[in-house]
């Protein structure tokens, strides 16, 4: 019989909010108080030689974050051998790593960093090393393995940090036994190195379905790096530092002063409230100089200073072009399911399952029985990601032979494939006083579940955007900020963002309740000024501003943890539109407003026209495109890249980044 590891971090006594719990007292001499380091908005220090001597001044003056992450900073600790290691925080994570528990691939990579670049220092006893080697024999490396558990496999960054970690554990005890599988290391091995590959490939060319997201991204960093330091695979490092180049490119172009603000394919709500605590700032301060080092979620500067991968100049010269006037970028990411068989996925095997399973494709009408499959093949239904299909188990197994499972998915699938993270076109427009960004009409009127579909940035802690909330709670997409109930259409154009609402009448089945408002982040005490006129609430951060306007109407929040920093909209039907401004634009704020709050802006059923003091006169609305000043304006099929540094079409085998007197080329 399977041992089961019925173990979830966010569902156990155990461990809690992703921290490990009954650690003892650290060693003397450990650092126990957090020193807060200072966000910055210009270039810190130019080198990243220098960049890196401050991230590792500031590792040794701080101990890890309180969760499963933490140990990371174990790991500077040991190479400079200067001040005393957590070693009990070590062991308590290896623990989590055999009981199995969700994310313990995070720590697995991290580990494996230990034990190969590290394992020779004093610092590190010979119990901890046979430890971790113990431990990486007897991991579970895929769910075709023996074994219940609820760990996840198969979203796109659990796909590449599993595959990495089975591909160098075979490359570094070929003739072992992996107790678990009862593979041999070189039979492992050859098994992920297949999944890496195709992995790769589907990023080279599409990008990343959790686009450009300021958790993820942090993720996939760790393995990718792994690979690129250990592998003996001289193709596969090439390849791997392309995908790191892309990543930081992609951060570069995306990003304001340091904080990785666009729109995102997953987020959650910590990182879209305080820009300065999501997971990647610290990586943003480590290569470009700009940000800060929270020391809240993140593994991947850790693993950078330590690795000897080099980012190409030309990138950082791009992350560090803070001061250009307009900065446009567009760019295609993902793809679209209904296009599966272009891409090799239609047939329903367990391989294709996978990969469309790491695009969301869940209860999708083009997946679903692909889940089916693996729900049977994995012994899934008792996987706690998929529980309550359960109890539609020989619902589902016969249906998925007579076609009535995708039928259903498809009936449904408003509600049912919110999971999925489809071909997305991104617009970001950059001054520098504030940055927008949105993925343009991204499947609107479908259901959400971690998306953020668009973003204002002013500074560090203004931000604004809007969600059809997905309930009262904290998980997509139940989630107040950072779940979604349906999806609106939205399209920007320059530094404006029109996004309209129409949430359709469906009985809820994913959902517990559709709520029938939407609301805008708007943090009234963060901004300088606030002032409201003619419908419009205006924000002006240092020499940055905001408008937005509600065609519902609005209503501040007067209670409760938002009170002042949510307008609220009733119905489920309504258009937002923002603009953003800045003083050498605009001229001072007065005048700012005194035009926008008398600028024409008139509703003709889901039609809206806008006259832009900035952009011109926009025109959209649920059934049209975008015009400005009377000419069609594209919101769809971008390049793979489209701004002054890359204009590459989608699916190039060469992307050229080329930017003042510096280049870079990447061939697949």
């Amino acid at each position: 019989m399977a041992e089961i590891f019925d173990n979830e971090f966010f569902r156990t006594s155990g461990v809690e909010d992703f921290k490990l719990k009954n650690l003892g007292a650290p060693p003397k001499g450990f650092p126990t108080e957090r020193v807060e380091d200072v966000y910055t908005d210009e270039v810190i220090c130019e080198t990243y030689e220098g960049r890196r001597k401050l991230f590792i001044e500031h590792v040794l003056n701080n101990p890890g974050a309180d969760t499963i992450k933490g140990f990371f900073y174990e790991l500077i600790r040991i190479q400079e051998g200067q001040t005393p290691i957590y070693e009990e925080a070590l062991f308590k994570a290896l623990d989590y790593v055999n009981g199995r528990w969700d994310c313990a691939d995070f720590i697995i990579s991290g580990m494996m960093r230990l034990y190969k670049q590290l394992g020779t220092s004093p610092l590190v006893s010979k119990k901890l090393l046979a430890t971790i080697k113990t431990t990486i024999l007897n991991f579970k490396y895929w769910p075709d393995e023996p074994g219940v558990d609820s760990m996840c496999y198969w979203t796109e960054n659990h796909h590449i940090i599993f595959s990495s970690a089975e591909y160098l554990a075979g490359t570094w005890f070929p003739e072992d036994i992996f107790t678990n599988s009862g593979m041999t290391g070189m039979q492992k091995k050859e098994k992920a190195k297949k999944r890496i590959y195709k992995w790769l490939a589907f990023r080279f060319y599409t990008g990343f379905s959790e686009w450009l997201s300021n958790v993820y991204y942090d993720e996939d960093f760790v393995p990718l790096l792994n690979l690129y330091d250990f592998t003996d695979d001289i193709e596969m490092k090439r390849q791997v530092k392309q995908m790191i180049d892309l990543m930081l490119y992609d951060m570069a172009i995306n990003s304001y002063k340091g904080m990785f603000t666009c729109t995102h394919g997953r987020t959650y709500t910590k990182e879209k409230l305080y820009p300065t605590k999501e997971s990647t700032i610290d990586t943003a301060k480590l290569m470009f100089g700009l940000g800060c080092f929270a020391n809240e979620d993140n593994m991947s500067a850790v693993i950078f200073t330590l690795s000897s991968y080099r980012m190409p100049e030309v990138i950082a010269k791009i992350a560090q072009n803070i001061d250009e006037p307009e900065w446009l970028s567009k760019q295609r990411v993902s793809i679209r399911l209904k296009d599966r068989k272009k891409w090799g996925l239609k047939k329903c095997t367990l391989e294709n399952a996978m990969i469309l399973l790491s695009f969301g494709g869940y209860s999708h009408p083009y997946s679903f029985n692909h889940l089916a499959l693996m729900l049977d093949a994995y012994n899934w239904w008792d996987n706690k990601f998929f529980l309550e299909l359960k109890s539609f188990k020989r619902l589902i197994q016969l249906g998925k032979h007579i076609g009535l499972t995708n039928l259903v998915a498809w009936v449904m699938r408003k509600d049912m494939s919110r999971n999925s993270f489809e071909e997305s076109n991104v617009y970001t427009f950059r001054t520098p006083d504030y940055m927008m960004s949105t993925s343009q009409a991204y499947r609107p009127s479908y259901g959400g579940d971690q998306h953020h579909i668009w973003q204002a940035t002013l500074d560090k802690s203004c931000v604004v955007f809007t969600t059809h909330p997905g309930g009262y709670g904290e998980t997509a997409p139940d989630a107040y900020w950072h779940g979604n109930g349906f999806l609106p259409k939205s399209i920007q154009y320059k530094n404006v963002n029109i996004t309209m609402y129409k949430t359709p009448s469906i009985p809820p089945i994913v959902m517990k309740k559709i709520l029938d408002f939407t609301h805008a982040f708007f943090p009234k005490k963060r901004f300088d000024e606030v002032v409201e006129k003619n419908g419009w609430v205006f924000g002006r951060s240092n020499k940055g501003y905001v408008a937005i306007y509600s065609r519902n109407g609005y209503r501040w929040q007067t209670s409760g943890p938002y009170k002042d920093q949510e307008l609220m909209a009733d119905g489920k039907r309504n258009i937002w539109v923002t603009e953003l401004g800045r003083q050498d634009t605009h001229g001072d704020f007065e005048n700012f407003v005194k035009t926008i709050a008398n600028a024409k802006l008139s509703f003709r059923g889901e039609n809206v026209t806008y006259d832009s003091h900035d952009a011109g006169t926009i025109s959209t609305g649920w059934y049209r495109g975008l015009s400005v000043n009377g000419q069609r304006i594209s919101i769809k099929n971008y390049k793979r890249y489209d701004n002054k540094s890359c204009h590459t079409a989608f699916m190039q085998d060469v992307i050229n980044i080329q930017f003042n007197d510096k280049q870079h080329v990447i061939r697949k």
